[in-house]
């Protein structure tokens, strides 16, 4: 009997331990991981652009890369001028790209004729081009971008205008932002945790939950630019207009976009 009882206290031990780590373990369906739930929040803030960013290239032809080069120094030289006059700083223009490449020409030379009897007067012949023809080099092609800055942006119209008139091509912009978003991302952030924040308090009282501590939380930015419009034909620099151009900055509008994952309890 004493044998038999030992081996009965024992498996009884064993089992308890048994039992002990399956629930330990949660496999007896008992789950250890805390309901959540998530809501989302939307802000956003609005502003007054204080910067217009313009972009333009400057590009010649010429017989060779030093000439073709001299001929885009003329004309930056130009554009220079003007964006000092309109009170653009140095550190507010930088040159993006500078490159030249080679300008090649297909050519045919003409075919010798047979000679043939005089025609009658008045009468031209076309000449013949024979074939194949060649790739001949022509000439090279300098070009130079260049990106500015312009901080007070009720000059930006009399700028795209004055530069229109300087040789410069492919003008691009104004483009309308805000230098330093920073601290409007901030307050965008801030509404929108609040707005999610309210969304949460609101629904865990219609549920009769209490809200627990915040298992993660995430963020989208999203910065809308404003479109402007421009009120006559400055921005093609091709010829001057006679007045400057009219162009309304409206605003831009920062967002942000949070969710915010709550356990519930």
């Amino acid at each position: 009997m004493g044998l038999w009882t030992l081996l009965i206290i024992l498996s009884a031990y064993y089992a308890v331990r048994i039992y002990s780590e399956i629930k330990k373990d949660n496999m007896l369906g008992e789950s250890t991981t805390p309901a959540t739930i998530s809501f989302t929040g939307h802000g956003e803030v609005t502003a007054t652009p204080n910067i217009a960013n313009i972009s333009f290239t400057i590009s010649k032809d010429d017989k060779t890369v030093k000439a073709a080069q001299a001929d885009v120094a003329v004309v930056e030289k130009s554009a220079l001028s003007v964006l000092k006059t309109k009170g653009v700083a140095d550190a507010d223009i930088k040159t993006t790209d500078a490159s030249f490449n080679p300008k090649y020409e297909y050519k045919q030379a003409i075919c010798p004729q047979p000679v043939m009897a005089p025609l009658s007067s008045g009468v031209s012949v076309s000449p013949i081009y024979c074939n194949p023809g060649k790739q001949v080099l022509a000439g090279y092609t300098a070009s130079e971008s260049i990106t500015v800055k312009v901080r007070n942006t009720d000059t930006v119209g009399d700028i795209v205008q004055a530069l229109g008139t300087t040789g410069v091509s492919n003008l691009n912009g104004p483009d309308f932002s805000i230098d330093n978003p920073d601290a409007l991302q901030i307050q965008a952030r801030k509404l929108a945790i609040t707005d999610a924040q309210t969304k949460a308090k609101e629904l865990a009282k219609d549920l009769g939950v209490s809200l627990g501590k915040i298992s993660s939380f995430d963020e989208s930015n999203n910065p809308t630019p404003i479109m402007f419009s421009a009120k006559n034909e400055a921005m093609s620099a091709v010829a001057p207009v006679a007045a400057p151009a009219v162009i309304t900055q409206g605003q831009n509008t920062i967002s942000s976009d949070v969710t915010i994952t709550y356990e519930i309890k």
